[in-house]
């Protein structure tokens, strides 16, 4: 059934309008950021979309001129089918793109080792040097399912989807996560760094305005995945001592049991505070053995660097196949650490 045309022009005129409207909602964070790095990724994307619209922009212009000229009303229009080759044109349609190329590729190269995330900063803005005395404000982060564990060993507290840090300050972000591999995003600070299992991962930041930013995990990684985000406050140096006691009066103490109970699966967290932390939690977690009688990566790793079952016999410890049980992990710990001690002594 033929349906009728006259409404479509206001209807195309108002769903312009409010697509206006939305893209007006937004600040465009990755090209008008609070941290350096941000904004020097920013730069970069904008510098790497001038270089491409060298070719783009003449390439489509040309198409609408040769469209407009060459078409079937145009009686005047020059036609020479014999034509085949032109040196001039050759030339610029090779070395256009091949310049356009070789500056991208320089300017990937440069940027690339510039703003490596485990590179520390050489400067906290375009007009503000690093001060050397200052050191960087150390955040361990663990991803879980699916919400966001902040450790500040310096500090000697822990928070859940919040964390904080002063303005003008470096950080130092180490990553781990617990099961799925996450991404660690805040767009205002610098770009994505994934937390993954068994592993770390370092990110070097700063933020340079005061407020309240929001940060997120930008791969899909389960059903909790939409409510993984957080806020990250930026602060004064009053402002996040002020914040570091309101944590150590409020919070709860995180220990290896209080662990145990935020690790397991929850969705859409509420944000928690914990005034102190147990020593050597975060490694731990990083080596996974937080619960009692497990043994670490790092213990595993060294027994296999050192012969693997048949260092431990040569050693006197015959364990059965399962040298990772938990009835044997102290055994081998032990004497893992005996080891480290008696080598340490004589070194000295």
């Amino acid at each position: 059934m033929p349906t009728s045309t006259e409404n479509r022009g206001p209807a195309w005129l108002a769903a312009a309008a409010l697509l206006a409207t939305l893209t007006g909602c937004s600040k465009a964070v990755v090209l008008n950021p609070a941290g350096d790095i941000a904004a020097q990724q920013g730069d970069l994307v904008v510098t790497a979309t001038l270089l491409m619209l060298i070719i783009i922009v003449p390439v489509i212009l040309l198409t609408l001129l040769f469209a407009w000229k060459y078409r079937q009303s145009n009686t005047e229009a020059e036609y020479d089918p014999e034509w085949h080759h032109s040196t001039a044109l050759e030339l610029v349609i090779w070395s256009v793109p091949l310049i356009i190329i070789i500056a991208l590729g320089a300017l990937t190269w440069i940027s690339t080792h510039k703003l490596d995330p485990y590179r520390p900063l050489d400067r906290i803005s375009e007009t503000k040097p690093l001060d050397p005395n200052v050191q960087p404000l150390e955040v361990q982060v663990v991803s879980m399912d699916w919400k966001w564990l902040f450790l500040y060993p310096e500090q000697g507290i822990a928070t859940v989807n919040e964390f904080a840090a002063p303005v003008d300050r470096p950080i130092r972000f180490k990553l781990t996560a617990t099961s799925t591999m996450a991404a660690f995003y805040v767009p205002d600070l610098a770009g994505m760094i994934y937390a993954m299992p068994g592993m770390e991962t370092q990110l070097n930041a700063v933020i340079n305005k005061e407020g309240t930013y929001k940060g997120l995990n930008s791969h899909y990684s389960g059903a909790g995945f939409s409510g993984m985000t957080f806020k990250f406050h930026g602060l004064s140096n009053e402002g996040f001592d002020a914040w570091v006691q309101q944590a150590k009066t409020e919070g709860k103490v995180l220990d290896r049991a209080s662990y145990l109970e935020l690790v397991k699966p929850s969705e859409r967290h509420p944000v928690t505070r914990f005034s102190s932390v147990q020593d050597g939690l975060y490694n731990r977690v990083l080596n996974m053995c937080v619960e009692e009688g497990k043994m670490c990566m790092h213990h595993m790793m060294a027994i296999d660097a050192a012969g693997g079952a048949a260092y431990m016999k040569k050693v006197g410890l015959n364990l059965p196949d399962d040298v990772c049980s938990v009835e044997n992990a102290d055994r081998v710990v032990a004497l893992l650490d005996q080891r480290d001690s008696q080598g340490a002594v004589a070194q000295q």
